[in-house]
């Protein structure tokens, strides 16, 4: 019978096949890293606030590269060291007022085309210390009026602490899809 000759491979090479094995998952963990940091993320709604566009605990997708907000867009930002998800209604430039639970931008009515769960008590901007929305912030307001911390009560936000928008649902699964 014949012997079998083992060869080994050197350190050098072993480090090498080690190191190549390895690169793949690296890039792998690099990219998610990178998408989740700048491009999209997922975000959970915490409490009623936007009741019934938005449910406790719905998970959505935060488009983090989306800066430039319209009126009505859903939108993600920090107050107090706190995530909080709110509809845009007042654009910088802006006068809002509601009036007999009707939205007044700039004097004119403007139909709110999506389900609120209550009325929206008569408010006019002044009411926060502005006469107008200044450049670079938005009033925001939550959809369940009653139950809603929001501009009314902490002010404008600066474009700056918005993180980005939404309008993706992917959690529970019977509300995937966009956001009306």
């Amino acid at each position: 019978m014949k012997e079998i000759e083992v060869l080994e491979v050197p350190n050098e090479k072993k480090k090498k096949n080690w190191l190549k094995e390895l690169l793949p998952y690296v890039i792998i963990v690099l990219v998610v890293v990178l998408i989740r940091s700048f491009i999209v993320t997922p975000i959970q709604v915490d409490g009623s606030s936007m009741y019934p566009t938005l449910e406790d605990k719905e998970l959505l997708i935060l488009k983090k590269y989306d800066k430039s907000f319209d009126r009505f867009d859903i939108v993600v930002f920090e107050y107090n060291g706190v995530r909080l998800i709110k509809r845009v209604i007042g654009l910088p430039g802006e006068t809002i007022e509601y009036k007999d639970n009707k939205l007044y931008v700039d004097g004119k009515e403007v139909a709110e085309e999506f389900d609120r769960n209550s009325k929206t008590d008569d408010f006019k901007l002044e009411d926060i210390g502005e006469t107008t929305i200044p450049e670079g912030y938005y009033f925001v307001m939550g959809d369940n009026r009653d139950n809603s911390t929001d501009s009314r009560i902490i002010g404008l936000v600066d474009k700056d602490d918005i993180k980005g928008s939404t309008n993706l649902s992917i959690f529970p699964f019977d509300k995937i899809g966009t956001i009306n």
